[in-house]
């Protein structure tokens, strides 16, 4: 059952407020294991636009089985009501998450995301906000550096410190040797080691994990829908299987 969210968590008024949110929900962040000894995997995706002129977010959730094949999957696509604004697009994508995981049966008990968690000039990116918001276990996971510094070696499974003003933000990790390193952070009520860990696990050789894999595959699904009703005007049906 999905906690009483505070409206503003989700859509604050200004930037200003988006910050003043952003500050209240990171106070509430658990950085230790808080989660389930053998935990039931998802993950969650976005996928956007940024000058799409209608402000339409595609955003998907699914969980995985213990044998690594997908288990249940739903989608939500909608204007955004707020606007872009670098380091507060939580604000943006949250809220069709969170429509999306309202949908999805059964519940995974660990979300990774495709995004920042801890690595976040504030404490609060999109694993931290739908950690916090759902009271779920998420662990950040994310292509690009946002803030801090650390590169790991050049070999498969090398990790390095992610470190921003004197203090440890996530992990630099190379899954496979030339490829780019990926980037783990503390979402929600997982730690730092548990959240490497699982994700090492879950990449089974491949730079992003399987998990996050299929979340991105749904996700584009769910936008390929929303453009084909543009186009055909046939609406597109919001997916929980």
């Amino acid at each position: 059952m999905t906690p009483q969210i505070p409206p503003h968590w989700l859509l604050p008024g200004t930037v200003a407020q988006a910050r003043a949110a952003q500050a209240e929900m990171a106070a509430r962040v658990v950085a230790r294991d808080d989660l389930p000894a053998r935990p039931r995997i998802g993950a969650a995706d976005v996928s956007n636009t940024r000058f799409d002129p209608r402000r339409r977010v595609h955003a998907a959730v699914v969980t995985i089985d213990a044998a690594g094949g997908l288990m249940a999957t739903a989608s939500e696509s909608r204007a955004a009501d707020f606007p872009y604004v670098p380091g507060y697009l939580g604000f943006r994508e949250v809220p069709a998450l969170v429509a999306a995981w309202a949908r999805l049966d059964p519940k995974p008990g660990l979300l990774l995301v495709d995004g920042q968690g801890l690595a976040h000039p504030r404490g609060l990116g999109l694993a931290t906000h739908l950690g916090v918001v759902l009271d779920v276990p998420t662990i950040g996971v994310a292509k690009s550096r946002l803030v801090g510094e650390g590169e790991p070696g050049p070999n498969a499974g090398d990790a390095a410190p992610l470190l921003w003003k004197g203090e440890r933000i996530g992990t630099a990790l190379r899954i496979r040797r030339g490829a780019r390193p990926i980037y783990v952070s503390i979402g929600h009520r997982v730690s730092l080691e548990t959240a490497e860990a699982l994700v090492r696990a879950a990449c089974d050789g491949r730079r992003l994990p399987g998990p996050i894999r299929a979340a991105h595959a749904a996700a584009n699904a769910a936008r390929r829908a929303a453009e084909a009703y543009l186009t055909s005007g046939q609406p597109p049906s919001a997916s929980g299987r």
